[in-house]
């Protein structure tokens, strides 16, 4: 297979930010927003662990690699120096790191693609007024990526229309506000600015779709029901789809279809390759019983479209 293009923005240059209301932008209909959960955004530090046993697992494996080369490099000097011993060959050496590869346990490609995007992978809240003009609360619970480096973050449009304030938190538990500073409705598409960013919050690199085909494996990573970050594996199950929203209102093409799970809560979250590379953004899931939970389907916007919403080029 042919390697993609990649882009992935570390531009630092200030950001023009707006209201957080979203009331500009036509109504679109809300296919996977969560139901919001009462208590505060869990903080989201699983990632940590997570990746300090990835990174474990690899240093175990690349020190035990040198240390047996190392100690057959000193046997083998040792014994040319007797005479009449075998010398160990090439094929010793190839046998020996074989036999270290094999009994070295190390981490499936999905854990090796949540630890590459999880520092990008932000919790959303999207908070609403009551009757009488008061904030009651939490109302959506989303997921967002971050694609530039000074908080410029993607997410689905039904997860912070309608809200008057959005919370932001990020892989490190730091919480922000953020504005929304564009739309892309025909996509269900929406960016936002950040107003307060971690120290070394990382952007995600985001990966042409033109090579994709059905059966390469993909992972969703998000917040399903509020809860995450979570992960969940699968493949791509179809290309260029379509999908008309639960009420009729809005028909969207050009979609990815995967079978990884998603739930109310994944909105706007990555649909990222086996490298950690975002190819979609995680909008909508199949559901003809209208019960809002998984049933083997769902749908992501390629990260062409994605990218476009924030005025970045094509790939």
């Amino acid at each position: 297979m042919r390697r993609p293009a990649l882009y992935s923005s570390s531009t630092r240059a200030p950001a023009p930010a707006s209201g957080g209301d979203g009331s500009a932008a036509p109504p679109l209909s809300d296919p996977m927003v969560a139901p919001a959960e009462g208590g505060a955004p869990a903080a989201a530090t699983r990632w940590s662990r997570l990746a300090d046993r990835i990174r474990t697992h690899q240093l175990a494996l690349l020190w035990s690699t040198v240390g047996l080369l190392a100690l057959l490099l000193s046997i083998s000097m040792a014994m040319s120096m007797k005479p009449g011993t075998r010398k160990l060959t090439q094929d010793d050496i190839n046998a020996a790191v074989l036999k270290t590869l094999e009994t070295t346990v190390l981490p499936s490609p999905v854990a090796r693609a949540y630890d590459t995007i999880i520092p990008s992978v932000v919790r959303i809240v999207g908070l609403g007024k009551d009757k009488d003009g008061k904030e009651d609360g939490e109302r959506s619970v989303g997921t967002g990526v971050v694609i530039v480096d000074k908080g410029v973050i993607l997410t689905n449009l039904h997860v912070v229309q309608g809200a008057t304030t959005i919370k932001v938190t990020f892989a490190d538990g730091l919480e922000s506000t953020a504005s929304i500073t564009g739309v892309q409705p025909e996509n269900d598409l929406a960016v936002l600015q950040a107003h307060k960013i971690p120290d070394d919050l990382t952007a995600a690199t985001m990966r042409s779709t033109a090579d994709l085909m059905p059966g390469d494996q993909v992972a969703a990573v998000g917040y399903p029901f509020g809860i995450g970050p979570s992960a969940s594996a699968g493949v791509i199950s179809g290309l260029k789809r379509s999908f008309r929203s639960p009420e009729g209102k809005q028909m969207m093409s050009n979609l990815i279809q995967f079978d990884a799970a998603a739930n109310p809560g994944n909105s706007g979250g990555p649909l990222v390759t086996m490298d950690g590379e975002v190819v979609g953004i995680v909008t909508a899931i199949y559901n003809p019983n209208q019960q809002r939970t998984f049933v083997g389907i769902g749908f992501a916007v390629p990260i062409e479209n994605a990218a476009s919403a924030a005025g970045m080029p094509p790939f």
